[in-house]
């Protein structure tokens, strides 16, 4: 059967969108600490709307440091305005909001124009933050957001992949310049390397042929050694930049900390040869929540222009890295995942029911890979088959480098 949207596109839908209109979800109704997670069983359940829309039964989600950030208000004016662009206007409010920007599951609907998936297909896909996530027993992305799971992984193992994918290969990738063509002679240096994105990037470094080193704390030493990474220092141990200083300058730079390693990372890299200098913690979102849109964008553009061009003046390039969303670049890693190129690391599995725990032991810091809720029973199905690194735990802990993405 179809329907119309509100321009008279012709829309294919199924009984499934007509008859479910609520769906268990953890939810915020306004922003602050974990205690505004709610749980209910009669969020909205998302439906197909336009032609390119895929809907997902969410059988695995997992956390990452953004899910925090957005739950205390991060980012909210800009998030809002594109939220507001997608409805037309027609949502007074943004609440409330479901968090969660990784899924792993399994097609139920899709739309007339979708030509990629269809009902049944287990796929994986990063949620844009502009949308409703996965942390619910429904999520509906567009066809161009969502990719075909690695056959290899089970949901569970999957959930922890896409964000810090899309994340990592739009820093390296975008911001770097860097490809599988081109790494066999590279040097990166990853500052934080034992969470989400640090982990995936020295797999997917390793595979490209780079050398990689990281900073990371002595107890997740044998974590990143264990994906690959060269050579390992401790930034607890000493004085980082010193020691990283001794060693060969670097081709690229990605920093997933931020602060203090922005003045002294960039002397790291080699002058006058393209090198770059990526950050993944920028000032954006949090100078327009507190200067509102038109002055924190402005504000923004002339901070990044005024150390771009300190930088240049070195013989460097200063960039930024933000998050993509892109499934066929998630086509590419399902390859990479399928042919035991790169690995899953979690660190943490919760029951659906657990969601607040899983966002306190996130809080708690020190990520050694990712934290995943497991949303469908079907999704905490035996590892058989699969090689993932995991820890499976229900308790906060564990040590390594803070990321911020």
């Amino acid at each position: 059967s179809f329907l119309r949207n509100p321009i008279g596109q012709k829309i294919q839908t199924n009984a499934f969108s007509r008859l479910q209109s609520n769906m268990s979800a953890w939810v915020i109704d306004e922003y602050g600490n974990n205690g505004v997670l709610r749980f209910t069983e009669e969020a909205t359940a998302p439906s197909i709307s336009s032609g390119d829309d895929v809907l997902i039964r969410v059988h695995a989600a997992s956390l990452n440091p953004i899910d925090i950030a957005m739950r205390a208000g991060y980012g909210s004016i800009l998030l809002k305005l594109r939220r507001d662009l997608m409805s037309l206007g027609q949502n007074a409010s943004e609440f409330p909001i479901i968090l969660g920007r990784d899924v792993s599951g399994v097609v139920v609907d899709c739309g007339s124009g979708v030509t990629h998936f269809t009902p049944g297909d287990e796929v994986w896909a990063a949620v844009p933050p502009w949308k409703q996530g996965s942390l619910a027993e429904l999520v509906s992305l567009s066809e161009y957001e969502v990719s075909h799971k690695p056959s290899s992984l089970s949901h569970t193992e999957a959930a922890s992949v896409p964000y810090v994918a899309s994340t990592a290969l739009s820093a390296l990738v975008n911001a770097g310049g860097l490809g599988r063509d081109n790494c066999a002679d590279k040097r990166v240096l990853i500052i934080g390397a034992s969470g989400g994105v640090g982990t995936f990037s020295i797999q997917l470094l390793k595979a490209w042929g780079a050398h990689v080193t990281v900073t990371c704390s002595h107890n997740a030493e044998g974590l990143v050694r264990g994906v690959g990474a060269d050579d390992v220092v401790d930034y607890t141990a000493g004085d980082v930049a010193a020691e990283l200083g001794r060693l060969e300058k670097f081709d690229v730079v990605l920093d997933n900390v931020g602060g203090g390693s922005e003045h002294w990372a960039p002397d790291l890299l080699k002058a006058w040869s393209g090198a770059k200098y990526v950050t993944l913690v920028t000032p954006l979102l949090a100078n327009t929540d507190s200067m509102g849109l038109l002055e924190g964008g402005v504000r923004s553009g002339l901070a990044l222009s005024q150390v771009a061009v300190k930088n240049m003046c070195n013989g460097v390039f200063y960039r930024w890295g933000f998050y993509a969303p892109d499934g066929p670049v998630l086509d590419d890693v399902s390859r990479l995942v399928d042919t035991g190129k790169i690995l899953p690391v979690v660190e943490a599995t919760f029951p659906f029911a657990q969601v607040p725990l899983a966002f306190q032991k996130l809080e708690g810091g020190h990520a050694r890979g990712k934290t995943v809720i497991s949303v469908n029973q079907e999704a905490q199905e035996g590892m058989a088959g699969t090689e993932g690194v995991e820890e499976n735990t229900s308790e906060a802990g564990g040590d390594g480098a803070k990321e911020l993405n």
